[in-house]
Formats: C-alpha cells, sequence, structure tokens
C-alpha cells in the first residue's frame, strides 16, 4: 500500500516557514524526503517526517534555496512578489498571488 501523503502546496505557490517566519516560493515537490541522511540528522530541532511531501523553496530577500517538509509551512496569503535572484529561472511571471512556472517538474 502507498502511504506518501499528496503535496499541499504546488510549484509557484508563496508559502512560510511555521518556525523562521520566511517567505519563499516553490520551485519542487518531492513526495517523500529526497535529501541525505546526513543532512537529516543535523535538523534535530524539528525531526519532521520523511514520509510525507518536502519542497524545495526560494528564499525572500536572498539568493537561497532550501529544502523544507511540509509539516513547516504556511500558505502565504499576503499575494505580495517576493525578492530573489532565481525567480526568473524558474518562473515566467506573478499572477493572482503565485508564480507561473516555465515547465513542471515532477
Amino acid at each position: 500500500m502507498n502511504n506518501i501523503k499528496r503535496a499541499k502546496f504546488a510549484m509557484g505557490q508563496l508559502v512560510q516557514h511555521r518556525m523562521f517566519n520566511y517567505r519563499g516560493v516553490i520551485v519542487d515537490v518531492d513526495p517523500e524526503f529526497a535529501g541525505d541522511d546526513e543532512w537529516y540528522e543535523q535538523i534535530k530541532t524539528s525531526r519532521p517526517p520523511k514520509d510525507q511531501p518536502w519542497y524545495k523553496i526560494l528564499v525572500e530577500a536572498t539568493e537561497t534555496q532550501t529544502y523544507v517538509s511540509e509539516l513547516n509551512l504556511l500558505a502565504d496569503g499576503s499575494g505580495e512578489p517576493l525578492q530573489n535572484a532565481y525567480l526568473h529561472v524558474f518562473f515566467n511571471g506573478f499572477e493572482d498571488g503565485r508564480y507561473n512556472p516555465k515547465r513542471v517538474l515532477n
């Protein structure tokens, strides 16, 4: 039986991190944790489940991309675009509170 949870967020959607309070935009979705075990062991504070969706996120006002579990994300309802040096790599523009992906990754 497949226990993988359906992703709550989609590419181009704005989100906010529950613990660190930064805004970002989803650039890719993994149906379950796809990082390495060494990195996972370093995030001892929250230990999010590996069998839920994980997201690659461009962080607002940085050149940073991060990898976050669904457990640690909230939808960002501001409807406001964000600044990140790599938005143009993934998106064609911003409309109706979300970014328009150039292509679907998975």
